[in-house]
């Protein structure tokens, strides 16, 4: 069933002010004693929400059934979405783990601008990756990361950044990163990996290796302890593409500790 302006514009106001007091759906649907699915439905657009039960989404809210009712019926006039992201977000984890499907998705829903890291660097050094590798090394790549990574962050609106798979490597980026951004790790199975990438027709890192999977599982095994340092993981194996953006989405807005 399409959305109203109406309860589009309401969703908006609810998903705002639950995620300005740092709650989950699920804890929300518990507060208000509904279910997480029709918490979820409310904050699509979908449920055409009765009376009692907008009560009790206002009172887990702390707030009234009139706030909620004038801040969507002002939201549809001005047509302009609620959006809470306190800081960018920066998603690590290696290549084929969902950082341009879910970020760009996730960036899109908390309307905020998506960046790829790897494509600044691009842009700075006017040449591809695999020509900065090739002509100028890894340690030319890493200064470029670095100083790319110093603009990103320059920016005045928070952003979703996605960031390249060994950037958790060089601690003075990653310690940058930690400190000012709310990480999260897109973590994923080896097979997964292995597949998106190939999917994706991107076959460098498995190019001339006969033993690509095993390769993969020890550059997995060797990072996963700098990727557990990220704020937050999303287990994308687990869950599928618009559950990880939902779940993302959760993180991002949490108020930071």
């Amino acid at each position: 069933m399409p959305s109203s302006p109406l309860l589009s514009s309401l969703a908006h106001v609810v998903r705002s002010l639950r995620t300005a007091r740092g709650l989950t759906q699920a804890s929300l649907a518990k507060t208000a004693r509904l279910s997480p699915r029709f918490i979820a439905d409310l904050e699509a657009g979908r449920a055409n929400i009765s009376l009692l039960k907008l009560s009790a989404v206002a009172g887990a809210l702390s707030t009234t059934i009139a706030h909620l009712v004038v801040e969507a019926e002002q939201g549809t006039e001005s047509a302009a979405p609620v959006r809470v992201l306190p800081r960018s977000v920066a998603l690590v984890g290696l290549r084929g783990a969902g950082k341009s499907t879910i970020g760009k998705a996730a960036a899109q829903r908390l309307g905020v601008v998506f960046v790829e890291l790897d494509r600044v660097v691009e842009e700075r050094a006017a040449l591809s990756l695999q020509n900065i590798f090739d002509i100028h090394g890894d340690a030319y790549f890493r200064k470029m990361e670095a100083e790319a990574l110093v603009q990103v962050l320059g920016g005045k609106e928070p952003s979703v950044i996605a960031t390249g798979g060994s950037l958790v490597m060089h601690e003075k980026s990653w310690a940058r990163l930690r400190k000012q951004t709310t990480t999260i790790w897109l973590r994923s199975t080896p097979e997964d990996h292995y597949a998106r990438v190939q999917a994706q027709g991107d076959l460098r890192p498995m190019s001339g290796r006969p033993q690509a999977m095993m390769e993969l599982r020890r550059l997995l095994t060797a990072r996963e302890p700098h990727y557990k340092r990220a704020d937050h993981t999303v287990d994308t194996s687990k869950h599928t593409i618009a559950e990880s953006v939902e779940r993302l989405v959760e993180l991002a807005t949490r108020a930071p500790a």
